[in-house]
């Protein structure tokens, strides 16, 4: 079985506690919000929304799956950084055993942030790797980030 992992960056004009309160600890709430072309509903289905919580994502048909389930296995407020993984729902159980993304958010000095991320997922037997599927990712990673940075810069009081 194959693995595999990618790296991204993103830069953020946006104070990092902010977008990290935002795209990580509320994703579900705001998702819908700004990107329901992607995202209809989200929910948090175990616990208060810390490590151990499981939420949930359901897609619109622009999605190629209907929705995800993914526990959050570490959330360091202080730090800014989490990691999550997915345990039902997206490509898991049809071409991913395994999947799993940490996020860290660093403060830039002159304002802003860069967000750092690291995916790493085992494919299941028979599924090859796909370069073409990860540039997906980042780029829809990307601009799901970019959504939630634009709703903080016209929303200056929201997530403060």
């Amino acid at each position: 079985m194959a693995s595999g992992s990618w790296t991204l960056e993103i830069e953020f004009s946006v104070q990092a506690s902010r977008i990290f309160k935002a795209a990580v600890l509320d994703w579900h709430s705001l998702a819908p919000k700004v990107v329901p072309e992607f995202v209809v509903s989200g929910v948090v289905l175990e616990g208060e929304g810390g490590a151990g919580s499981v939420r949930q994502l359901n897609f619109s048909p622009a999605v190629p799956f209907g929705y995800v389930k993914e526990r959050l296995d570490f959330v360091d407020v202080g730090k800014l950084e989490c990691k999550q993984t997915l345990v039902e729902g997206g490509h898991i159980g049809s071409k991913l055993e395994t999947a799993s993304t940490h996020f860290k958010f660093e403060p830039k000095a002159g304002g802003g942030c860069v967000l750092k991320v690291v995916s790493t997922y085992k494919f299941l037997p028979g599924v090859e790797d796909n370069d073409g599927e990860i540039v997906k990712s980042k780029e829809t990673l990307t601009g799901i980030m970019k959504a939630a940075e634009a709703y903080l810069v016209a929303n200056p009081s929201a997530y403060p």
